[in-house]
């Protein structure tokens, strides 16, 4: 599977809310958040459900991952989603060792598995 995903009972506001305090804890940040939703509505395009893609970064590890190959920022920052689907709440993400394995580079997927490892722990904290 590429992509790790959990559900909880919370709401799209409260999961994402939780998400970002455990992803603080680990030093990751969320640059931005995208609401899908509202720009598509926005665009006058008919989408009524709650989909916000968070995209995370940890600056030293941002650093670490480029410094050995700079093909990795091709994945850069890490993508996280929170949705509802159908009243079940989901966090996901493609997990950076899927990704990062198109660069094949030993070093790097060494470096990506310990990211993948504690933002899984990040969204396990936030069900």
């Amino acid at each position: 599977m590429f992509d790790y995903t959990v559900s909880t009972n919370k709401g799209v506001e409260e999961a994402v809310e939780s998400l970002e305090a455990s992803l603080k804890e680990e030093q990751f940040g969320v640059l931005w958040t995208f609401d899908i939703k509202d720009k598509l509505q926005e665009k006058g395009l008919d989408f009524n459900k709650e989909y916000k893609v968070l995209e995370v970064c940890n600056p030293k590890e941002a650093q670490r991952v480029l410094s050995e190959n700079q093909m990795a920022g091709y994945f850069l920052p890490c993508k996280m989603v929170v949705y509802d689907d159908e009243g079940t709440t989901k966090i996901g993400m493609p997990k950076p060792t899927a990704l990062i394995s198109m660069v094949n580079d030993e070093t790097i997927e060494s470096l990506a598995k310990d990211i993948e490892e504690r933002l899984i722990t990040c969204m396990d904290k936030s069900v």
